[in-house]
């Protein structure tokens, strides 16, 4: 038998119980959650992925792109090993993908079993990402917990123009105009 229990507090709440309580937070992180972050979606031969909220694009010569990665991800380990990758922007649609890729959503079969993939020399992209960037890795460093990473960009293929996924506050946002 099911039984619902409607006695008053007894209600679901839309908060994480495990999460750090608001006045221990590091007054960094909270700063950090309040910068709108693109999503991307950064990939290498093997094939191997990564959800990735910190992607910074400097136009020059040669064009280059900057990110924040996890030093010990599948992703790191390909990119080291092919020295290329591929960067594409995800949009409102991509939302599970994401998550999945930042492994917090579960992916049967693998990462890449799901979904319309474009093959690239960089590796693959979503086929309906709104376009990707071929990049070789320069160098990488310790940065904060991260890896910095430092790449050339040495392809860019734009599909349509697409929105945006973005995360803000540890959520994904979509822009509304």
């Amino acid at each position: 038998m099911f039984h619902v229990n409607h006695q008053p507090g007894a209600e679901i709440h839309h908060t994480d119980p495990f999460a750090v309580p608001a006045g221990q937070r590091s007054p960094v992180r909270r700063l950090r959650g309040r910068l709108a972050a693109p999503v991307t979606l950064w990939t290498a031969p093997g094939p191997a992925g990564l959800t990735v909220s910190s992607t910074l694009v400097a136009e020059g010569e040669p064009d280059r792109l900057l990110g924040l990665i996890d030093p010990e991800s599948d992703l790191w380990a390909a990119v080291e090993e092919a020295g290329r990758f591929a960067v594409a922007p995800l949009g409102p649609a991509h939302r599970q993908l994401a998550d999945r890729f930042a492994g917090l959503f579960p992916s049967p079969g693998g990462l890449f079993a799901t979904g319309a993939w474009a093959d690239t020399p960089y590796g693959p992209v979503p086929a309906d990402a709104g376009g990707w960037a071929g990049c070789t890795l320069d160098s990488a460093r310790e940065y904060g917990w991260g890896l910095l990473v430092e790449a050339t960009i040495e392809a860019v293929d734009l599909a349509d123009e697409t929105a945006p996924l973005l995360h803000y506050r540890g959520r994904y946002r979509e822009l509304t105009d």
